[in-house]
């Protein structure tokens, strides 16, 4: 079977050592840093013990998983990869850099592939003399526990290396769809306005973090509301997505970054990890309860959902994924009750519309513009997916 290198031991570098090793590959998981790759190696034995607690492993199925993977500091050690994944900081010239080294040490046929969220690929193939065997793999945080992942060619990825690293990736029981290389990819420039409109509308004092929490969720079935979700992610993390994003689309506002978030990663207040975010973590801390008025609440859900969907059909009308698999994203990688396109067929088209543009009309920005591709659905009477 292949032997997998994935360079960098953070929690998703060691998240994918550990998937792959589970799927019966020979891991090297390669860090410059010693320390950090004891931590992992000490981390996944302790996830690895809840595994086998829980009933989910048996001891000796945990004990073949950790010893397929070898920590090692030294790129040379990694024996005869047929993939080399690289998870570390999302910074271009460092990537390329690892990119342009791992190319002289891996055998010609190893493909060569980045878990990059919002940077380019085709940036980082660049690097490469055989550019063609780059691609994105986007795993999802914690990337045992998540099933979607992102394949995401560049312009220079060969076919053959794409199928190849698809059903790779699908036979270790992950969900992939295929996104274009622009910003984002699917799920992170879809899911932009979950957490960005739910800002403006904190911003504009119409209700607060735990009442819009409480209608995206009672209400919308999401499995948490945006401010929860943000403190989970961490405000210093999911603001730079946003801000990488912002600025990766030429200042398009309909990702401009919220002040309030800005504020309180400036702060210190990124969310659970930290204590503080847009709640109040610690011990003894008394936070504020919802305003459980529905007519609020599902105007807060309308709003919020009307423009998700009109992100999703410009997803689809810049051809960045398939209808399927721009739902498939959305409901496998950030657990939305329901795909975007398939919500929008039961709402009706004219009144996401409607929605979008009673939104422009009352603030004149450009945040608001409606999808020429729901416009044009709304004037043929048509539907994402054929109606029985």
């Amino acid at each position: 079977m292949t032997n997998i290198g994935v360079i960098g031991s953070g929690a998703m570098g060691s998240g994918i050592a550990q998937v792959a090793a589970t799927a019966g590959h020979t891991v090297f998981l390669y860090d410059n840093n010693p320390s950090a790759l004891e931590r992992a190696k000490s981390s996944l034995g302790k996830i690895m013990a809840r595994l086998v607690e829980k009933g989910r492993l048996t001891p000796k199925a945990s004990q073949e998983i950790q010893g397929r993977i070898h920590y090692t500091d030294s790129l040379y050690q990694i024996e005869a990869p047929g993939l080399v994944i690289e998870a570390i900081v999302e910074d271009l010239m460092v990537k390329r850099n690892v990119f342009e080294q791992l190319e002289s040490i891996v055998p010609h046929d190893c493909i060569l592939a980045t878990n990059t969220s919002s940077l380019s690929v085709a940036a980082i193939a660049a690097a490469c003399k055989t550019p063609e065997r780059v691609l994105g793999i986007h795993f999802f945080n914690p990337a045992p526990l998540m099933k979607l992942v992102e394949i995401i060619p560049a312009v220079q990825t060969g076919e053959h290396e794409l199928h190849k690293a698809k059903a790779l990736i699908d036979s270790w029981g992950k969900t992939t769809v295929v996104a274009k290389d622009t910003p984002g990819f699917i799920v992170n420039r879809v899911a932009r306005p979950f957490y960005g409109e739910a800002l403006r509308i904190l911003d504009e004092g119409l209700a607060d973090a735990a009442t819009i929490d409480w209608a995206m969720t009672t209400l919308g079935k999401f499995k948490m509301g945006p401010f929860t979700l943000m403190d989970y992610i961490g405000n210093d993390i999911n603001y730079t997505v946003t801000e990488t994003v912002f600025q990766s689309f030429y200042y398009d506002p309909r990702y401009k970054p919220s002040f309030t978030q800005k504020r309180l990663s400036e702060a210190g207040y990124l969310g659970r990890k930290t204590g503080r975010g847009y709640y109040d973590y610690r011990e003894g801390a008394a936070n504020p309860e919802p305003q459980k008025d529905k007519v609020l609440g599902q105007q807060i859900l309308d709003r919020i959902v009307a423009i998700l969907i009109n992100e999703a059909a410009d997803a689809l009308y810049l051809n960045i994924a398939s209808r399927e698999d721009i739902d498939m994203a959305m409901t496998k990688g950030v657990n939305y009750p329901k795909g975007l396109l398939q919500w929008a067929d039961e709402m009706g088209i004219n009144r996401c519309v409607e929605r979008m543009d009673r939104l422009y009309h009352e603030y004149l920005e450009d945040r608001y513009r409606c999808s020429p591709m729901l416009r044009k659905m709304a004037r043929n009477g048509s539907t994402f997916y054929p109606q029985n």
